[in-house]
């Protein structure tokens, strides 16, 4: 008989495909149920407003442990924001290239895949598998403020009837990103001079962020579950797309670690580069793009957490020590 520490240890070790698969499980249970339109807008409007808090509580924790000092400017977040613009960029000009052919909507979906900047969530990660969160966190506000230049810059030119301008795109990117990502920076940073007693309790309940993470993770699959049941995508867009999202995804955690094994931060990097804030991929191909292109955003989902769950269960691709400078 399978005892109660052995489900402890298998749940503790395979977290993210537990959750991964409860968020897809419990997305076709609901609608399984036959709840009416006004029920699942219902339930969509709750979990709208329970991810960012769970994000929020998560990056605050997670922030708690990052030192102002250990967020310094490292060449590899320069190496890794030229190679993401510089894709963006021709991956434009390709679809430009190709002009309505139907199947600009791969390109444009690589496009969202590569730009797309880091998750907030990243930082929990990094920190669990021995990575240094103070780099990636300040990565994490570069990419976001790249992503907000590039895109409306961008975007006119794959799309001229796009309706947004280069200011309001702007803003709405930022508008978006930047509250969930910096204000628990800051409140982290200011009870650690205000009430550091405080912080150190915070901080010393252990892998906290990590399932909170978990639960975000549950309820994140869940919607991207139904964007792609939902998405009413061709069978041989969506398989394309996923297949896009999926080389986009690989070659970024490979070029991330490449970078980063030169500079000593091989974890921090990659999870910068390959990890992503899929939410926000999902909202610009709704808002900017051909609305097809949103179920990279789903799909890319699936292949960082897939990553993100081996590598967290593989014992050598974890590292317990504490991070040290290179």
């Amino acid at each position: 008989m399978i005892s109660l520490s052995c489900i402890v240890r298998f749940l503790k070790k395979w977290t993210l495909p537990v959750s991964m698969a409860i968020g897809a499980l419990g997305y076709f249970l609901v609608s399984g149920l036959g709840i009416g339109p006004a029920g699942r807008n219902f339930i969509l409007t709750i979990i709208s407003y329970v991810q960012p808090m769970l994000l929020f509580c998560m990056l605050f924790l997670t922030f708690c442990k990052v030192k102002a000092s250990d967020m310094r400017f490292c060449q590899w977040q320069l190496w890794m924001l030229l190679f993401q613009s510089l894709l963006f960029v021709a991956l434009a000009c390709l679809d430009i290239a190709i002009g309505e052919s139907g199947w600009n909507v791969v390109t444009e979906s690589m496009m969202l895949c590569f730009i797309c900047p880091t998750a907030t969530a990243a930082a929990v990660v990094t920190g669990k598998l021995g990575g240094n969160a103070g780099s990636l966190t300040l990565y994490t506000v570069m990419i976001n403020l790249c992503t907000s230049l590039l895109v409306p810059l961008m975007v006119p030119l794959v799309h001229p009837a796009a309706t947004h301008g280069f200011v309001q795109s702007f803003a709405l990117i930022i508008g978006k990103v930047f509250p969930l990502l910096i204000c628990p920076l800051l409140l982290a940073m200011a009870l650690r001079r205000i009430v550091p007693s405080m912080v150190a309790r915070l901080t010393s309940c252990r892998d906290l962020a990590f399932y909170l993470w978990a639960v975000s993770l549950a309820l994140a699959i869940a919607v991207t579950t139904r964007s792609i049941v939902h998405g009413g995508v061709p069978l041989a867009y969506e398989a394309a797309i996923a297949a896009a999202s999926l080389l986009a995804c690989i070659v970024q955690f490979a070029f991330g670690r490449w970078i980063g094994r030169r500079y000593g931060e091989p974890i921090s990097a990659a999870q910068s580069c390959g990890q992503k804030n899929t939410v926000l991929a999902i909202w610009m191909g709704y808002t900017f793009m051909s609305p097809i292109t949103a179920i990279a955003g789903g799909f890319y989902s699936i292949w960082h957490n897939v990553w993100n769950s081996w590598q967290l269960a593989s014992p050598s691709s974890v590292t317990t020590r504490p991070f040290k400078r290179a």
